[in-house]
């Protein structure tokens, strides 16, 4: 028979348990233990000690053990965002002009320091692809339908200083059959020649989708407005699909 713990001093031994095996194993040892693990104060404080917080102060989680695991598992779902292996896991759809290229960011520093390439579209469309499948990147359909976790999409686009440029986004969240059950496409943002080149961010973030999403279908892309030969479309980097606690922002 195990001894009777005070539940300060088993907290904090359950706060030095790796987490998947708190769930997983401690919870089933009594019910004492499956109480505690099931409590707020457990989870809370292992999001303080970890540093998880939410952005707005004022809004707390409903539930703390969900946030945690969101939190920990946050992370980029898209594959070679900024393309260091070249074009590994895109699949190219279009590839107009003189074909996507991949260039340096020597010219027109990314505002994030890490980011040392990007792509680079040419004369005519050039589009790219992934199909992301959320149960084998660690979320499973019923979790996905009980709990809607906010997706998070993020795209960087810039165009060159001499030349006019198209760009173009489009994600979808997909069911079982990968037909869409939500879509972000806002229109064409066309930039003239001339224009600011600097670095613009697209966002969007998709919240009460209901159920039934399995994939999520990224696609950007574009064009420059001159025709010029070379790669003198919209450049794209640092893209990214990210799962969140919706109290996150």
């Amino acid at each position: 028979m195990l001894p009777v713990l005070p539940l300060d001093v088993l907290e904090e031994m359950l706060l030095n348990v790796p987490p998947q095996q708190v769930v997983c194993v401690c919870r089933l040892v009594c019910r004492e233990w499956k109480e505690v693990v099931d409590s707020d104060s457990l989870w809370r404080e292992r999001c303080r000690r970890e540093g998880y917080q939410t952005c707005d102060a004022t809004k707390l989680p409903k539930d703390w053990r969900l946030f945690y695991f969101l939190c920990k598992n946050r992370r980029n779902l898209l594959k070679n965002p900024r393309a260091d292996d070249k074009f590994k896991g895109w699949e190219i759809m279009e590839n107009g002009g003189d074909r996507w290229k991949i260039e340096s960011v020597e010219e027109v520093p990314h505002p994030d320091n890490t980011v040392q390439k990007y792509f680079a579209t040419s004369y005519s469309t050039c589009r790219k692809s992934q199909l992301i499948d959320l149960e084998k990147e660690g979320y499973r359909p019923s979790f996905m339908d009980d709990f809607q976790p906010d997706i998070i999409i993020s795209d960087w686009y810039a165009p060159r200083r001499e030349c006019g440029a198209k760009y173009k986004i489009c994600v979808e969240l997909l069911n079982h059959k990968k037909q869409p059950i939500k879509k972000f496409s806002p229109g064409t943002v066309i930039f003239q020649n001339w224009d600011d080149h600097k670095w613009n961010q697209m966002t969007h973030v998709f919240k009460n989708y209901g159920p039934g999403v399995r994939y999520i279908r990224f696609i950007h892309g574009g064009k420059d407005t001159l025709y010029w030969a070379g790669w003198y479309g919209i450049r794209v980097t640092n893209s990214s699909i990210e799962i969140c606690p919706s109290v996150d922002r």
